[in-house]
């Protein structure tokens, strides 16, 4: 018997997939990926649905690193030394690499960086290696499988060219068909489906969020970043606390979340440093550089023209109570 397993973020386009599958009236799973970066509304609304709808509950799995990072503690202690790296630099690494109970920052801490657009590694063992090993692959050798995704075309270039149904095959196991039952649809169409069958978005959308995975996401924009710094402060102290502890990790104690470009100093930055031809000089050059942390990255978001101004009209406007949705949700 062929099992569907819905994937869910507690974002719009998955809980339209929930309903669907509800709609559909035969028996289906929803499973989710906490990756420890979550707001709370989001974690809170996801277990929600179970109760809103009359489907079944959503069951949340969670990513564990604590083999990796002792394989990780084994090989700084056997070969940093050998690389020059100082020994107090080495044995702060080793104390700090342990589980902290927090998904993303434990991977971030056996990366020993955080993740970024362009080696977006999080996607990877934070969801999609959590749902795959600790649900689907034990589903797969019971029978056939269906997971349902809230993939969109429109959402963006990468994803013009997804397929709306995709086998995947694998020796041992039985066949798996990725379902995407959204692929044509707009975001227009994910909301009002959802109205219709009379479950609300996630509170985040009213609150200026774009996407309500990762809070904050390394993606996120600059309107959602400032929404979060007006409205969520705490989001950019958390990340603090977990740059300086990444630091730790690092060989040349640097960790930063966001990307250095994301502000115009950073970038500027990024490429004087990019300019210098000896390697070991550059490298100490961005050791060196004061990189922008969460905190920064927060006082930028609030700015407008290049950074240089405050703008006290939308910070007025936005004072944490009021619609700021980017869906026009609130019309």
């Amino acid at each position: 018997m062929t099992q569907h397993i819905v994937n869910i973020s507690g974002g719009k386009d998955s809980t339209a997939c929930y309903l669907l599958a509800l709609e559909r009236g035969k028996p289906f799973r929803a499973v989710m990926a906490d990756t420890g970066n979550e707001h709370p509304e989001t974690i809170a609304y996801a277990k929600s649905l179970g109760q809103l709808t009359g489907g079944p509950d959503v069951e949340i799995y969670r990513a564990d690193f604590t083999e990796r990072m002792a394989k990780k503690r084994t090989y700084i202690a056997a070969h940093w030394p050998a690389e020059g790296i100082p020994q107090a630099v080495v044995d702060r690494a080793v104390a700090v690499l342990h589980p902290t109970g927090v998904p993303f920052l434990d991977l971030c801490l056996w990366k020993g960086r955080f993740p970024s657009r362009r080696a977006q590694f999080c996607t990877e063992f934070l969801k999609a290696d959590v749902i795959n090993t600790q649900v689907i692959d034990a589903a797969r050798r019971a029978g056939p499988v269906i997971q349902w995704l809230g993939v969109r075309r429109a959402e963006s270039i990468a994803r013009r060219h997804s397929p709306m149904w995709q086998t995947i095959r694998t020796p041992r196991l039985h066949p798996m068909r990725f379902y995407r039952p959204l692929i044509h649809w707009s975001a227009g169409n994910v909301f009002s489906y959802a109205a219709s069958c009379g479950v609300d978005p996630n509170p985040l959308y009213l609150q200026g969020m774009g996407r309500v995975g990762c809070f904050p996401c390394i993606n996120s924009s600059k309107f959602e970043l400032r929404a979060m710094a007006n409205r969520f402060p705490e989001a950019f102290n958390k990340i603090a606390e977990w740059e300086a502890v990444c630091a730790l990790t690092s060989k040349r104690g640097v960790g930063t979340f966001f990307a250095a470009d994301v502000t115009p100093e950073g970038a500027a930055m990024a490429r004087r440093i990019k300019q210098i031809e000896d390697r070991e000089a550059r490298n100490s050059a961005s050791a060196a550089a004061p990189w922008p942390n969460a905190h920064v990255v927060a006082e930028w978001a609030r700015t407008d023209r290049g950074g240089k101004q405050f703008n006290f009209l939308i910070d007025q406007s936005d004072d944490g109570l009021s619609c700021s949705s980017q869906y026009g949700l609130c019309e």
